[in-house]
């Protein structure tokens, strides 16, 4: 789930920054950058993991700003296909279900595709409901934990839009987002199969 990247770029520190070791500056700076952001093709960086080696730093002229060519290496998050990951439903509609995790949230399961056989959508409750072989009903309910499996990833370019010349507003897509399935034994709510353990 969680990978080491390795870096090149050149980072700046502002005049302001001054006051702080070199170091301190430079991690605080790769932060600033990087923290919370989506690499394409690389995944959504989640910290600064160490710095590998440094430049000295030049100062631009008239800004005071110091330019430093630093390699460093960032923990991204970026689940390999086939990867069972925990986390919770935040939205259900006909077209499928929404998971989040504390960090991410742009994970989708279709439906009924990547659900069990057997389910439905109703739509008064807004609920996926699983109608096992026994004939029992079990719920997709909002904010359950679930297990679900990564099928495949979406990244899609954030690039500045040319403006349109009429007042149509350009829908925004997550840069990165991930399609995942439920259509397995032990995927779904975890509830599910922890009180199957307990009846056996």
């Amino acid at each position: 789930m969680f990978l080491t990247t390795t870096i090149s770029d050149l980072i700046q520190i502002k005049p302001e920054e001054f006051e702080k070791s070199s170091i301190k500056a430079i991690k605080d700076a790769i932060h600033s950058k990087y923290a919370n952001k989506v690499i394409q093709e690389v995944g959504l960086c989640i910290c600064l993991r160490d710095i590998l080696k440094s430049s000295e730093g030049l100062i631009g002229h008239g800004t005071g700003i110091v330019n430093v060519n630093v390699d460093f290496r960032l923990v991204v998050f970026r689940p390999f296909k086939g990867e069972i990951i925990e986390g919770r439903i935040t939205d259900s509609s006909a077209q499928g279900i929404k998971i989040a995790l504390d960090f991410f949230d742009d994970i989708f399961v279709p439906g009924p595709v990547n659900l069990f056989e057997g389910v439905n959508y109703v739509g008064k409750e807004e609920v996926w409901v699983w109608t096992t072989e026994n004939g029992d009903e079990l719920f997709f309910d909002m904010e359950e934990t679930v297990r679900f499996r990564v099928e495949a990833e979406i990244w899609t370019d954030q690039s500045p839009q040319a403006p349109t010349t009429d007042d149509t507003q350009i829908e925004r897509k997550s840069p990165y987002s991930i399609i995942g399935s439920m259509q397995q034994a032990g995927l779904g709510p975890t509830l599910w199969w922890e009180e199957g353990a307990e009846e056996e």
